[in-house]
């Protein structure tokens, strides 16, 4: 049958995942790093998904398509909310829970404008930190917008992107949280180019944890 549809343009998908979050009947899914529709059958065409992308890669067009199941749809739903059995040791009292609360949190896939960056403390961590200091969530992603990467793995420089989110959002302040290892120098250097680029004056503070996870300065 021949009726409106989603068309996401995959030049112009950055791979952030918020069009597969805002999609309630789970038609799109990330593939690859970018967003496609998997199941036609799924997408309502009511286009919740088009508000949530930053780049504009999705529209609406009229095609050949199977015909909107809305049972499927509701198989598919009630398959994800069912609760799996936990095991014991994760519902024991004083179990962490995640403080994260925003996704994506790669800087490489992260929006350059979001909601949740206005009035936001900013969290920039090295990826490795959360893996050496045990508190992590609590001691610094509670209460803070977070953003992850790793300038040598990633092999780019980080400046133009953070400068971009910092100018276009109102952050509030910005906290820095690396390895004591040289290369992590290249994400602390990468986050002070975007405040002195963003032509803002915004309260910083650098914090540098060592391979056996504590905390060095502060």
């Amino acid at each position: 049958m021949i009726r409106k549809i989603i068309q996401i343009n995959e030049e112009k998908c950055n791979g952030c995942g918020l069009c597969a979050s805002a999609c309630h009947e789970g038609a799109i899914g990330m593939v690859n790093g970018k967003a496609r529709l998997l199941r036609a059958d799924y997408c309502d065409g009511l286009g919740d998904c088009l508000p949530a992308c930053p780049t504009g890669a999705i529209t609406f067009i009229e095609r050949e398509a199977a015909a909107y199941d809305a049972e499927a749809v509701r198989k598919n739903m009630e398959s994800k909310t069912s609760s799996p059995a936990v095991p014991e040791s994760d519902s024991t009292p004083g179990s962490a829970p995640s403080r994260l609360s925003n996704w994506p949190i790669e800087i490489k896939l992260s929006p350059v404008t979001a909601p949740c960056f206005e009035g936001a403390s900013l969290l920039v961590a090295a990826d490795c930190t959360a893996y050496a200091y045990a508190r992590f969530h609590e001691d610094f992603i509670k209460g803070r917008v977070t953003l992850v990467g790793c300038p040598k793995l990633d092999g780019i420089d980080y400046s133009e992107k953070l400068t971009e989110i910092i100018r276009q959002n109102e952050i509030r302040d910005v906290t820095i949280v690396r390895m004591e290892v040289p290369c992590c120098g290249g994400l602390e250097n990468a986050v002070k180019n975007a405040l002195r680029g963003s032509g803002k004056l915004i309260p910083s503070q650098v914090v540098t944890i060592s391979i056996d996870g504590k905390i060095l300065d502060r």
